[in-house]
This record gives C-alpha cells, structure tokens and sequence, in this order.
C-alpha cells in the first residue's frame, strides 16, 4: 500500500480499538494473529448488517427460507464436495528471509518467475498443498475414526438439507435456501486487519433454478447483490463487478462474478455470485446414496436443479463499510472525525444527551432513552464530560442523530435534534423524537 493508503487503515484500526469496534482476541495474552474481537459498537454494527441482509434476502421475498446448521459436519460431506482432496492452496517459504506465502499471490519478475513478496528473492522452497480445513476430533478419543472438520463455508448445509426443506415448506422452484454462520480457514496469509482471518462470518444463500434459466438468475442475482451495498451507503464508484477468467473459476462453476470494494490497497472481493450448476446436488446424491433430485409437479419429471450462488462476507461488508464512511473535516479550526455510516447499518441510532448534569435534565434525557428501546430503538445516554466532546464521540462511533436535553426541555417539553452529517440543529417537540427518528431510519429504499 502506498504510505497515504496506509495512513487511512492505521487510523482506522485505532478508531475501532479507541471506540470499541474490534479488538485483538486475546490481547492480554499477546494477541492471536488473525483473530478479532468485535466490541460493543462492532458487535451492533455487524448485527445490523445480518439483519438487513436477511430481510432483504429472505423476509421480504416469498421465494428464499433461511436454515441454521451445524458448524460440524459428517467428514463425508467434505469428501463429496472435494474440500478434503482438493481444498489446498500452494504454500512455499523464502530461504533469504523465511517469509511463508501463497504461491499464487506471489509477485513475480520480468521474467515471469515468482519473488519473495517481502525481500524479493527468488530463493524459494518447492511449492506444497496446505490444506485450509481445521481438523478436529468428535468424541474423547483421538483417531482417524472420529476426526471431523469445522465447515469452511456454509454452503454444503444447503445442499445437503436440499430435500427436507423443499418437501417440509413445499417449495417450487425456483426457490433459494439461505444461511448465515461461522467458517474457519486456517489460511497461509492472513492480511488487512478483518479482511482476511481464519474465522469468520459469511452471508449465502442458494438459489435453485430449471436447468436452462441459470443463466437468467445469474445476472439476476449479480445486479441485485451489487445495488445491495450501495443501498446502504456504500458509495457506486467504490464499487463494480468483475467477471471470473476461465482459468480462475472453481471447478463447479460454470460462471462466477466478485462484487469488488476499492479498500485502500485497491479493489478486494467482497462477495462472489457464482453459477455452480447441478455439480453440488450430484456429488451428495452420488456420495451419499440418496436421490436428491427435484421432482417437477408440472411436468411430472425430475431432476437435479442449478444453483446460484451469492456468498458475502460479514466481517469484509464491515471493514467496507467504515472505510467507506471514514470522513475528515475541519470544523471551526478543530480536526473532526466521522463515520457517516448509513442509519440502518450504524450502531447506536440516536444519543440522548442532557447538557448538564443537574435541574433534572438527567432525569429526563434518561426518560426519552426508555422510550426509544421500548420501540427497538438503539438508543444511548451520555452525561460525561462538554457537550461539545460528547457530539465527537458520537460523531467518531457514527450515531447519526443527537438529542440535547436543555433548559427550554424543562419549559416546553421541545429538544434540539443534531444531524450526524450537517452538524445542523432544529427544534422539535420531545414527544416527537421517537417518530421523527424511526422514520428517518425507514428512508432507505428498497433495491
């Protein structure tokens, strides 16, 4: 990354540890490489993204259902799918500087061979597959007999519940099921603070079409995976889609396309939308024995189905997000710090401030609080310190809506509402703050 790149994720990184977005897991202790902890703003920032992708991905279509599975797996399911014998990544080490890294990432020379990412050398040890499973074993005994995996994507549950959800809720295609849940990759490189660790959260959904109308779905589902994050404030120019070359698609893909980010080290896949045509269902059926064809009530035929797959990443839709509303401004000769993350996607939604902490202000502000929650509004109260620091503290954790309790609230029941991204200041009564919020939150449209 070029230094100013650089800059912006080394001030972003402090903004999560100083506001309580991410942590290093197990800091105390030295910290694990890879591995974070989201704190009391990420844990809300992340779950407002999952819950605004499973409204829009399953509680506002009628042709998507949702399902939990487990994170551990019969062994077999790896095996019919190839995660077992082909799941690997080439892995070599620099003998100038025992650097260890993907052989496929690697830079190369003008000659077109592979150098050291880090020193350059072009001493290097022979390539060998490194399989990204996490091995573990079921049970108190440690044999071959009971060893299982943690799933490496969510997507095989989907698959492999195919035939119970499609008979239980009497689907017809074309219908998707959708998951969201923990994956572990013991990956070789792991890079970008949260956008490449070992465990992490993904968003999938299969959709299951008539052979012959995948390729309707496919672009379907590409414009509408991609309009999705600009809907939520992501900005267009940020983002674009770029298709898959043939040598790099996976073998079960027909086609695949990546909605890509423009991160401070350049454009990074945020999720991929992928063609994977009947290849899943025929590996179970043929694995596991049983029939997991689709029977056609309209012409009394079966079949294996295709599938379209969208699979994004919660922690990578995330760091997108703040680095997309990441925002320096010089206000009255004073540097200020923003986040003017979507309403929908930031933590807190609305602060309740008293301007000072005596003539019952607390009381009240605290009041106005309560009815914010008893609506589902994440409301916060901060009586610490001016209520200049408080407005920056709120500005930095992107609370987009401010409301000051002062000595005219005690008189005429009004307080002053601020706007996150103006800094602009109206009047209004107090018994309207919950509405004038909650619709404010609403105004995002529908993709």
């Amino acid at each position: 990354m070029a230094d100013k790149e650089g800059e912006l994720m080394q001030k972003i990184v402090s903004l999560c540890k100083r506001r309580g977005f991410v942590f290093q897991s197990s800091e105390i202790y030295g910290g694990l490489r890879s591995l974070y902890d989201y704190g009391p703003l990420g844990v809300e920032m992340k779950r407002n993204i999952r819950n605004l992708w499973w409204r829009d991905m399953v509680h506002c279509r009628r042709d998507v259902v949702g399902i939990d599975a487990s994170i551990i797996m019969s062994p077999k399911v790896w095996e019919a799918s190839g995660h077992v014998a082909g799941f690997h990544d080439p892995l070599v080490d620099c003998k100038n500087c025992k650097n260890r890294f993907r052989l496929d990432h690697a830079p190369k020379d003008e000659a077109g061979k592979p150098v050291c990412p880090d020193c350059g050398s072009h001493d290097l040890s022979a390539p060998r597959q490194f399989n990204l499973m996490f091995k573990t074993n079921l049970g108190p005994v440690e044999d071959s007999g009971h060893a299982v995996y943690l799933r490496p994507e969510t997507a095989q549950a989907m698959f492999v519940d195919f035939v119970n959800v499609q008979q239980t809720y009497r689907l017809k295609l074309p219908f998707g099921i959708a998951q969201q849940g923990r994956s572990f990759r013991n990956e070789i490189v792991v890079e970008h603070f949260t956008y490449r660790s070992c465990e992490f959260e993904q968003m999938e959904m299969e959709f299951f079409v008539k052979p012959g109308e995948d390729e309707k779905w496919y672009e379907y589902w590409k414009n509408f995976r991609l309009n999705w994050y600009s809907k939520y404030g992501v900005k267009a120019e940020n983002l674009h889609l770029r298709p898959h070359e043939k040598d790099e698609l996976s073998h079960y893909a027909k086609a695949c396309s990546d909605v890509e980010y423009k991160f401070p080290w350049g454009f990074a896949e945020l999720e991929g939308i992928a063609n994977r045509t009947d290849y899943d269902l025929n590996k179970h059926a043929e694995a596991s024995g049983k029939d997991l064809r689709y029977f056609d009530p309209d012409t009394q035929e079966k079949f294996y189905p295709y599938v379209i797959e969208p699979a994004a990443g919660v922690d990578r839709t995330f760091l997108a997000m703040l680095v997309d509303a990441y925002a320096e401004e010089e206000v009255k000769g004073e540097n200020r710090v923003v986040l003017k993350l979507n309403p929908e996607i930031a933590p807190i939604k609305v602060a309740v401030l008293p301007l000072v902490r005596k003539e019952n202000m607390p009381e009240k502000a605290q009041e106005i609080v309560e009815t914010f929650w008893a609506e589902g509004v994440n409301a916060f109260y901060d009586e610490k310190q001016s209520i200049g620091r408080r407005y920056r503290r709120q500005d930095e954790a992107g609370t987009p809506f401010c409301l000051t309790i002062d000595g005219d609230t005690m008189k005429d029941n009004t307080v002053t509402i601020r706007f996150r991204d103006s800094m602009e200041q109206e009047r209004i009564p107090a018994g309207e703050a919950v509405d004038i919020v909650k619709k404010a939150l609403r105004a995002t449209k529908a993709v």
